[in-house]
């Protein structure tokens, strides 16, 4: 993994984006020995927009109104999927926690570093993919929201509710 001294060549990681925009980016951080989150930091500007991560709880409970969306989690060694809706929080013992029938997660805010909104074709079928990504402090995914994962472009309202999460949320 990437070492706190290291320099991360940006230049490089939009190149091996750029190749083929449907690759997953966690693919491309495992193909350049990077954290996925400098993948994203590299198409800032692009396809990615940096949230404010001081307001991760927010935008947490921001996704209660969006209904449905697939929900990505990994470690290094398993990627789980879910699709849910969010809603009834709490927090137990410094813990954040969704649990409503579809989704239950338990979320260890102190973890989390960096947020990104991020567009991109979708590694299934090229349909253009929303999503709202957190990383923890290592620049590991943590866990992924999407609004959108394929199968169907966004419909207007999707598209209003996200970038209405960009611009409530935006890094200042």
């Amino acid at each position: 993994m990437l070492q706190t001294d290291t320099v991360v060549n940006h230049e490089a990681i939009r190149a091996a984006f750029n190749l083929d925009r449907k690759q997953m980016t966690i693919m491309i951080a495992r193909k350049m020995r990077v954290p996925e989150v400098e993948v994203i930091r590299s198409l800032e500007g692009d396809i990615a927009r940096e949230l404010d991560s001081g307001r991760w709880d927010e935008i947490i409970r921001s996704f209660e109104g969006l209904g449905n969306v697939h929900v990505i989690v990994s470690n290094g060694a398993t990627t789980l999927e879910a699709f849910g809706e969010f809603g009834k929080f709490s927090n137990t013992d410094g813990f954040f926690n969704v649990q409503t029938k579809s989704l239950d997660m338990h979320i260890r805010g102190w973890e989390l570093d960096s947020v990104f909104a991020f567009r991109k074709p979708s590694h299934i079928d090229g349909r253009e993919a929303l999503s709202i990504q957190f990383f923890d402090r290592l620049g590991n995914a943590a866990f992924k929201v999407f609004l959108t994962f394929g199968g169907h472009d966004p419909s207007p309202e999707i598209l209003e509710k996200y970038n209405g999460l960009i611009t409530r949320f935006a890094k200042a």
